[in-house]
């Protein structure tokens, strides 16, 4: 999008209506429901095409990669329909100037305070329900050179909270260096002027580079919030996902992140409904949710996605019902878990980032929290805040999965 805008191109992301000389739709196909959001507004802009609303539509990302014939059978409406390395098709289709733009330029989708960062592309592990590894193809790192030079420019733009994400962030670096370097890079990405939250999303359980505990406790840029997708617990169940890893890891994992970054608040992501798992296998995974305490937790039912392991191999024998059922019933412990760690935040003072401003209240988010996915703190309209600042706040209320607070005046303590 940054060498449409280099080359004259007025970008905008996520717009309503018609009306554009062109609509570039890239898709998610990671699982059922993804794909369908995608080919619901795939089919909105296809009529929109049709009836000559809007201009060119080109169709790219992991939908198109893995259904492209498919989708060009069905949608002729579409100028173009390509994969994830779209860039030299739409430049062709859209005959756009070979404009020079550096790898490290990009435009902002979310608000302009924060930012991902992806610090390599593709997955090498071989979960047996995960399709990414096909979509995306094999683990490639960025250079750390590119990516400080990235943040350093986002910086400047005014972000000052960037979120690391990657397929696999705990490999990071192996393919270039030989090495797990993702401490280093959080080092180097903590001297940039301005960044002031480093958020680490997507680490891997097996393999996990425990170098970026000591990091996290020493470096108060990086914050105290880890996502590690664990998917399940019991052994009968990780051995059938292909996970690399057991019970007795996971668990050991979890008490040495825990013991050498005090005060850590972990995410973590669960499948239920997998094909095999058994009610006691359940019952293993509800005791272990309510044991491990996670301060950030979602579930989903498991998706049999075609072209991978387990759509080739198992027989996906839990009826969907069941497997909502089931992630539903953990939610209502984790429900009860949040809330618990909520009300112990009641009148402590507490630094948040304000995400936006509504009509009587601000919206913010502390340091163990990750936009969008995680929980909020509504402000009350008292001061005078703007989205990007940082400030604190005293807790007044708690919710399930949200607090409630007011400013005290005092504006940060700085890292």
């Amino acid at each position: 999008m940054a060498k449409f805008a280099a080359a004259g191109w007025e970008v905008v992301f996520d717009a309503p209506g018609t009306g554009y000389d062109a609509v570039i739709i890239n898709t998610c196909g990671f699982i059922h429901d993804a794909s369908q959001e995608s080919i619901n507004i795939i089919l909105e802009y296809a009529e929109a095409r049709k009836r000559g609303e809007t201009g060119k539509l080109c169709i790219t990302g992991c939908l198109s990669e893995r259904y492209k014939e498919e989708l060009i059978r069905e949608i002729p409406e579409a100028d173009i329909i390509l994969g994830c390395d779209a860039f030299d098709g739409l430049r062709r289709e859209l005959n756009l100037s070979a404009t020079f733009c550096a790898p490290e330029k990009r435009l902002l989708s979310t608000p302009s305070h924060y930012a991902y960062l992806k610090i390599s592309e593709g997955c090498d592990r071989k979960c047996s329900f995960c399709i990414i590894p096909a979509i995306r193809g094999k683990h490639i790192s960025r250079p750390v050179e590119s990516l400080v030079s990235e943040a350093r420019m986002l910086a400047g733009k005014g972000v000052r909270e960037l979120i690391l994400v990657a397929q696999d962030l705990s490999s990071y670096g192996t393919d270039l260096y030989g090495r797990i370097i993702l401490g280093e890079l959080l080092e180097q990405l903590s001297e940039i002027t301005n960044i002031e939250w480093i958020r680490v999303h997507y680490a891997f359980p097996a393999g996990f580079p425990e170098d970026i505990l000591k990091v996290m406790a020493g470096n108060q840029k990086v914050c105290r919030y880890l996502d590690i997708p664990l998917q399940h617990i019991s052994d009968n169940v990780l051995k059938r996902m292909r996970r690399g890893i057991n019970r007795k890891k996971t668990l050991e994992l979890i008490d040495r992140i825990r013991n050498r970054v005090p005060g850590i608040v972990l995410r973590t992501t669960l499948l239920t409904g997998y094909p095999g798992e058994t009610q006691r296998d359940f019952d293993e995974l509800k005791d272990f949710v309510s044991n491990a305490r996670f301060e950030r937790l979602g579930v989903f039912p498991y998706s049999h996605e075609e072209g991978t392991w387990a759509f080739d191999n198992l027989n996906d024998d839990i009826p969907d019902k069941e497997k909502e059922r089931r992630a539903a019933e953990i939610m209502e412990v984790q429900q009860e878990i949040s809330a618990g760690f909520n009300r112990q935040m009641i009148g402590k003072e507490i630094r948040v980032i304000i995400d936006s401003e509504e009509d009587d209240h601000f919206t913010g988010r502390t340091e163990y929290d990750s936009p969008e996915v995680d929980n909020e703190v509504f402000i009350d309209k008292t001061g005078n805040l703007s989205a990007g600042a940082f400030t604190n706040v005293l807790v007044t209320g708690a919710g399930e999965f949200d607090l409630y607070a007011r400013a005290t005046g005092r504006k940060k303590t700085p890292p």
